[in-house]
């Protein structure tokens, strides 16, 4: 009998202990810093991904986000959210929630909008970097990616600061299990995309070359919702305004095409390429692809600030144009871990990125625009 009561007491004991802990409930989290600073980690205000853009919320502009130099101004009856540099307004983007995009002070048109979860209003960062010459990087650490935005002279490797605010994160992490250990209901986003990435993830790129071929792969990117990157040539840029548009309002990715060969450096291309971009579409970008990519043009482009695409997978001699061939792209995706970057070249047609499309849906894999911390 009292073997009985005491194998009765520790099974209680490990239902208590078991019950109290929520080790699975938080899965992969984004933890937010700003300059030194970790901020509290919470299902609230973590960062997510929309439409290929990195999230995060507005609220780091605001305590100890001041020191980024960027100030925070809602105005509730408008509808808008005001950020500025140095108490002016001769720097400035101005979201409107009912818009899908911003605006800057010279009246130049971003299609990347605000995206509003509960009360907090959360915002695209890489425009907001690149509008006020800030920084940004996603880490992979513990338990899930590390956002960290920064001034330029935080002059600190990224990995060297994801390692010396790893106990800062066990703390916020801790804090954050106990909340959601606590709390009286678990609240869902009211978008529909989860803020967590799950799946593998795939980061298509390929060269949009003739208008009607791309117009149809944005349609099938549309079914499926799913993402990828468009490599641009200075003829496609002069040609297809309303294609950039609708790459740009649709989340999708857009790059420069350069060549190493051609008699113009390969910085100059680059640049050309974004003139042209900013007046057809009112963005820029930092993606590029370099043919006949030289290691002294890759240092070059990136010297120049330039994103330029390393792909794990070339698949260019390898065109995307039937099931079979998305049965073995896939094939060769799935059988390496993590994110997997791949270069289509100008040979994918609707039909094969479609089967393609279907088959990672299938799987749980997402594929996303790429970014300027992928590329």
């Amino acid at each position: 009998m009292r073997r009985k009561l005491a194998a009765l007491l520790l099974c209680l004991l490990l239902v208590f202990q078991m019950s109290a802990v929520p080790s699975e409930a938080a899965g992969t989290v984004y933890f937010t810093a700003v300059n030194k600073n970790v901020l509290s980690l919470s299902d609230a205000t973590m960062p997510f991904w929309s439409g290929g853009y990195l999230y995060v919320p507005s609220t780091i502009f605001t305590g100890v986000g001041r020191d980024l130099g960027v100030s925070y101004y809602p105005n509730i009856a408008k509808q808008t959210v005001l950020l500025y540099v140095d108490d002016t307004i001769y720097s400035s983007l101005v979201f409107d929630l009912n818009k899908d995009y911003a605006i800057d002070n010279e009246g130049n048109m971003y299609f990347q909008k605000p995206i509003q979860r509960g009360g907090v209003i959360f915002l695209p960062i890489s425009l907001i970097a690149r509008c006020f010459g800030l920084l940004y990087s996603t880490v992979e650490v513990d338990r899930g990616y590390l956002v960290w935005v920064r001034n330029p002279d935080m002059d600190m490797e990224e990995r060297y600061f994801a390692d010396a605010a790893r106990s800062r994160m066990d703390y916020e992490y801790s804090q954050y299990l106990r909340n959601q250990g606590t709390a009286a209901e678990e609240t869902v986003p009211e978008q529909s995309e989860p803020s967590v990435v799950t799946g593998q993830r795939i980061y298509l790129s390929m060269e949009a070359a003739e208008s009607a071929a791309v117009s149809s792969l944005l349609d099938t990117l549309d079914r499926y919702d799913a993402q990828a990157a468009f490599y641009c040539t200075a003829g496609f840029l002069e040609e297809a305004g309303d294609l950039l548009r609708r790459m740009s309002a649709a989340g999708q990715a857009i790059g420069l095409i350069a060549d190493a060969a051609d008699d113009r450096p390969v910085t100059e291309q680059l640049e050309a390429g974004n003139r042209l971009l900013s007046q057809a579409a009112s963005v820029k970008t930092r993606l590029a692809w370099i043919r006949n990519a030289t290691a002294e043009a890759v240092a070059e482009a990136e010297a120049a600030g330039f994103c330029c695409l390393t792909p794990d997978l070339d698949r260019s001699a390898y065109p995307l144009s039937s099931t079979g061939a998305a049965d073995t792209l896939f094939q060769r995706v799935t059988s390496r871990s993590g994110a997997v970057t791949v270069w289509l070249g100008d040979g994918a047609n609707a039909a094969g990125l479609g089967s393609f499309l279907s088959a990672a849906e299938a799987a749980d894999d997402r594929c996303l625009a790429m970014t300027e911390t992928v590329s």
